[in-house]
């Protein structure tokens, strides 16, 4: 299998736990920044993804909590909060309209995150969704995965110069050189350090122009994303990417004007035209991508999926087409 990121780990995860013997090529060694999955919010949000997803997305997420669990994963479920300022109400009815949560007036909002009292701000609650610490999360799962007697090797694993066994290409954006319909949508993050603002869960704020993302990490760490920008450059963060962010995060909670700013990333998420993925087979390989902003959320239900075909015959539903038995 080619690719050690949040794909080529749960794929192999559920081929392992089958009893197949599973060797992992990466062109590094370790978890670390150079994998996509490393950026991520590790938001597990199905129904709050459904305001713009696709039901695939929202019915296959919502068993990726149990998932992430089952694998030893720390799995925060404290639901999410959707806030608004008093000016973007109208934001807050759109999403309200388009996902199922509890309506919150000003007092039921404060009792949730008390951090937040006193801002006027108003939201919902969506209860059954989770977050986790993505770095500590696939860090954890290889750690398993090799006890388990999966083999992590280092190297390019070009597709088509693998002799022997079956190919499993998770590379992500980096198919691209087999899959010309894969783009890049990048993303920008920054995760900052406030020891006096205390959220007990993530917090979407909702703008018609600036959207922000806020999941505590523990230990007065946050991550703050949401920008969605159609791109494959995976270069630094751009100065207006990170004021945006910067400037939501004040407007949430002035306390995050006195945050250290512990680090700035950017990266290219893949993703297929219609932001759904996909498992194909083309020749001997067989690839599994295009989870969009989904990495964390989708990546078990298509591990799930290709390991049911693998080892039982039975047809992914995420599959352009038949292909048969392997």
């Amino acid at each position: 299998m080619i690719g050690a990121g949040v794909m080529g780990l749960c794929v192999a995860a559920e081929l392992s736990a089958r009893g197949r013997a599973v060797t992992v090529i990466d062109r590094e060694e370790g978890a670390g920044p150079h994998h996509c999955s490393w950026w991520a919010g590790g938001m597990l949000a199905p129904d709050c993804e459904g305001e713009t997803a696709e039901e695939p997305v929202v019915r296959l997420g919502r068993a990726a909590a149990d998932w992430w669990a089952a694998q030893g994963a720390q799995v925060t479920r404290a639901g999410t909060l959707v806030a608004a300022l008093p000016r973007d109400r109208a934001e807050l009815a759109r999403f309200a309209r388009r996902v199922p949560g509890e309506t919150l007036d000003a007092e039921a909002f404060d009792a949730l995150e008390p951090a937040l009292a006193g801002r006027g701000l108003r939201g919902m609650f969506v209860a059954d969704e989770a977050h986790l610490d993505p770095r500590a999360a696939i860090t954890g799962l290889r750690a398993r995965l090799a006890a388990r007697g999966v083999t992590f090797e280092r190297g390019e694993g070009r597709v088509g110069q693998i002799a022997g066994g079956r190919v499993i290409d998770c590379r992500g954006l980096a198919a691209r050189d087999v899959l010309p319909d894969l783009r890049g949508v990048r993303g920008e993050m920054a995760v900052l350090r406030a020891p006096d603002i205390v959220l007990t869960r993530p917090v979407r704020l909702l703008h018609p122009r600036f959207p922000l993302y806020v999941v505590p990490r523990g230990d007065g760490i946050f991550m703050l994303g949401a920008t969605q920008i159609e791109s494959a450059g995976r270069g630094p963060a751009t100065l207006r990417s990170v004021v945006e962010l910067l400037s939501a995060a004040y407007a949430l909670h002035p306390g995050f004007g006195e945050a250290e700013l512990l680090e700035i990333g950017a990266d290219a998420r893949p993703a297929f035209p219609d932001n759904l993925p996909r498992i194909r087979r083309r020749g001997a390989t067989i690839h599994v991508n295009g989870l969009f902003r989904h990495g964390f959320l989708l990546a078990p239900a298509l591990a799930r999926q290709l390991a049911g075909w693998l080892c039982d015959g039975n047809k992914p539903e995420l599959c352009d087409e038949d292909h048969g038995e392997w």
